[in-house]
């Protein structure tokens, strides 16, 4: 089996496996209000350390505790940050690792995506990156250790081709879409606030063409999430909204995150 190892343990989370177990589980109490009896149909979660975006991701992740064993596959897509990429890359690994033990790929998910334009294997991109990764141990605690992954990075690519994929995947009963992404990089934090208060509406909106790239960092799949969205006319939630300074970070340069949640038409998931 080949197996991608962990790129960010020990910086962005826990290396430690009974300490990064206990940070998640800590995080998902620490929700207040009770998640609805069926699972949303896509969720948006960021990706920074857990220290300044954890809290915030796991009001995302807490709605997929009420029905773990009803989402058999994640379809995970964020951002590539080091490598430049044109259309998507899925990975040629059959696992992904963490200090909670290892992550199968969904190969059939993979043998879909690929057969679409703009999808490549290529596990390059996956070397490295974070924005992916840090999703992982979340999912791992609330769906559990059977969960089959399709990790996707999202390069330079029309939302439309985006939504194809998500379209293709989530036919899947129970599928979820998961788009990692921070919100504004480097602003004051009351610009901060402002640009992360706009992008948010444009998100409830499902208005993919109002996102710039300097909205979210992850404003690629997020888009192509909105496309999908839109065309199946999905509900959008905002959970909640945050910075870096909230953590205890300085507040002349802040990152911003933020949690969302989807469901189709009729309040439930996509198929």
């Amino acid at each position: 089996m080949r197996v991608r190892p962990p790129a960010v343990a020990g910086r962005f989370y826990p290396a430690d496996p009974e300490e990064l177990r206990d940070l998640v589980d800590r995080l998902l109490d620490e929700v207040c209000g009770q998640p609805r009896p069926v699972p949303p149909a896509a969720v948006v979660a960021p990706h920074a350390g857990y220290r300044y975006s954890g809290a915030v991701a796991a009001t995302a992740y807490a709605h997929l505790t009420v029905a773990p064993h009803a989402v058999p596959r994640v379809v995970l897509l964020g951002p590539a940050h080091f490598c430049p990429l044109d259309g998507m890359a899925v990975p040629a690994v059959d696992a992904f690792a963490t200090p909670l033990g290892i992550v199968r790929i969904d190969d059939d998910a993979r043998t879909v995506a690929t057969a679409l334009p703009g999808v490549a294997v290529d596990d390059r991109p996956h070397d490295g990156e974070h924005s992916l990764e840090t999703q992982l141990p979340f999912l791992q605690r609330v769906l559990g250790p059977e969960v089959a992954v399709l990790p996707v990075l999202v390069g330079r690519t029309q939302p439309e081709s985006v939504a194809a994929v998500l379209t293709a995947l989530l036919a899947v009963d129970g599928a979820l879409a998961v788009v990692s992404t921070d919100l504004s990089h480097h602003l004051d934090e009351p610009s901060a606030h402002e640009r992360d208060r706009r992008t948010a509406d444009a998100v409830l909106a499902r208005d993919a063409a109002a996102l710039r790239p300097d909205d979210a960092c992850g404003h690629q799949p997020l888009r192509g999430l909105l496309h999908h969205a839109a065309e199946r006319h999905m509900s959008v939630e905002l959970l909640r909204l945050a910075t870096s300074a909230d953590s205890g970070a300085g507040r002349a340069r802040v990152v911003g995150y933020g949690a969302f949640l989807l469901r189709d038409a009729a309040g439930g998931r996509t198929s």
